[in-house]
């Protein structure tokens, strides 16, 4: 089976209208598709203009598919040759990385940084959709009040990550929200609230309170270094798939939970991807951050669902999706 054609779409869809009002744009992203002779084609998604891969994927071109280690690709061709080869096989993706551990995984509702009555109401309807974690963009002058507004609204069993990108800076700061913050019992874990380049500081952190602690890490060297300090109680890992599966057993390992963001505010494509990975990662039991929802429209119209705050983990060949070619359209860019 040979490769005939491979297109490019750089598309644009807008977030929700109430993350819009703040990030009217959110990343750069550009599908592909790869088509065969014999009529299969697969499909990936990568962050990135158009122009980022176009030499790449010209190089496909009549080329065997299973001549190719699709390892070895970037990851949006990775997973569209594995989609491919799924489909010829009549296997879903997930069997190309081992075990399926679980038929459903757990993904957060999203806010971006607002005001706290606006990230209230949105908790409000992460709840009614039947989501139990709410993924939080926070800041220090405001994160106790947004916090208080969300339990009053969503419930106690609503839970909050809260993520400042280190915007709580230092140790005895992030303390004294801890310490206001704890009576609410909502509050799911801190990722990243203090500056990364010193783990003492996430080490004491974790002395000092209750809240869970996490790190956004990537390369297994950095996750390796974070676990012999006993600096944290959770990872979120991110970067290429295979990166992540490499840390993901650098965590099962050591007994430390994790949640992976391969593509964070991302489409169905590269969410079905995670997902068939994150099925068969023992240690991902955290709500991922695979953020398709937080977005008006979708490129994928079926195979990959939502239900009470978990993605079904597709069941059918491939990536188990169906394309929808007039959203790309719609939203075509390049």
């Amino acid at each position: 089976m040979k490769i005939t054609e491979v297109d490019l779409y750089e598309v644009e869809i807008p977030p929700i209208p109430p993350i819009a009002k703040y990030v009217p744009k959110i990343y750069d992203i550009t599908l592909c598709r790869v088509q065969t002779d014999e009529g299969i084609e697969g499909w990936g998604e990568y962050l990135g203009t158009r122009s980022t891969h176009e030499g790449t994927a010209q190089s496909y071109i009549g080329q065997e598919v299973l001549a190719l280690d699709p390892f070895a690709q970037p990851d949006a061709f990775t997973c569209a040759l594995l989609d491919i080869t799924g489909q010829m096989y009549g296997i879903p993706v997930h069997r190309f990385f081992g075990q399926k551990v679980r038929d459903e995984v757990p993904v957060s509702y999203w806010s971006t940084t607002m005001e706290p009555h606006e990230t209230a109401a949105e908790a409000e309807v992460g709840a009614r959709l039947g989501f139990t974690n709410h993924k939080l963009k926070a800041r220090a002058s405001d994160v106790v009040e947004t916090v208080r507004l969300i339990k009053e609204v969503a419930g106690p069993d609503y839970t909050v990550g809260l993520d400042p990108n280190m915007g709580f800076k230092y140790v005895h700061i992030a303390t004294r929200l801890a310490e206001q913050l704890e009576p609410f019992g909502t509050v799911a874990n801190f990722e990243d609230p203090v500056l990364t380049n010193n783990l003492d500081w996430y080490r004491l952190l974790r002395e000092k309170t209750h809240i869970p602690q996490a790190l956004h890490l990537g390369p297994p060297d950095a996750v390796l270094a974070a676990l012999k300090a006993e600096c944290i109680d959770y990872l979120n890992l991110g970067g290429p798939v295979q990166q992540v599966r490499k840390s993901a057993a650098l965590a099962e390992a050591a007994d430390v939970p994790c949640w992976v963001q391969i593509g964070g505010l991302c489409l169905s494509i590269m969410a079905a991807y995670s997902v068939h990975v994150q099925c068969t990662l023992p240690s991902a039991t955290l709500p991922c951050d695979e953020l398709p929802h937080i977005r008006i429209a979708d490129v994928v119209k079926e195979g990959l669902t939502i239900k009470a705050g978990h993605f079904l983990v597709p069941e059918g060949p491939g990536l188990g999706i169906t394309v929808d070619m007039d959203v790309i359209e719609k939203y075509r860019v390049a």
